[in-house]
């Protein structure tokens, strides 16, 4: 009896942890979509270019800092390694500043923070 209560009680929390373990259920949710890292590294670099022609078609700061801003947003879906990982947040820092720039109004210095970060995201793709 006293062996039979030691295997009902190790199966029972055995079935617990699976049932409550996230790591034995992960997946992607329904209504995220995940992207491969060379897809979204140009994703990015295509919403950086899309900021670039805004600004040198002669939008207004404010523009400017929306059309940056998803790009940032987007630069967080790039994810391999470390290496990749550490290369974004240096290329990221350069679209924060395109960002401030914008918004004080320096758009030729945001325009060139820009242009150094999609060089920065597209290098990306030799880490992978």
């Amino acid at each position: 009896m006293n062996t039979l209560k030691k295997i009902i009680l190790s199966l029972l929390i055995a079935s617990s942890i699976a049932a409550i373990s996230t790591t034995a259920i992960a997946e992607t949710d329904a209504g995220r979509a995940t992207y491969k890292p060379a897809e979204a590294i140009d994703i990015v670099a295509t919403r950086i270019q899309a900021a670039i022609d805004a600004i040198s078609k002669g939008v207004s700061n404010e523009e400017a800092a929306s059309l940056i801003k998803p790009a940032i947003d987007f630069s967080k879906e790039i994810n391999a390694n470390d290496k990749v990982d550490n290369a974004r947040a240096k290329a990221n820092k350069k679209l924060k500043s395109a960002m401030s720039h914008a918004k004080e109004s320096a758009l030729k210095e945001a325009e060139q923070e820009l242009r150094d970060a999609k060089k920065d995201f597209e290098a990306l793709k030799s880490l992978i």
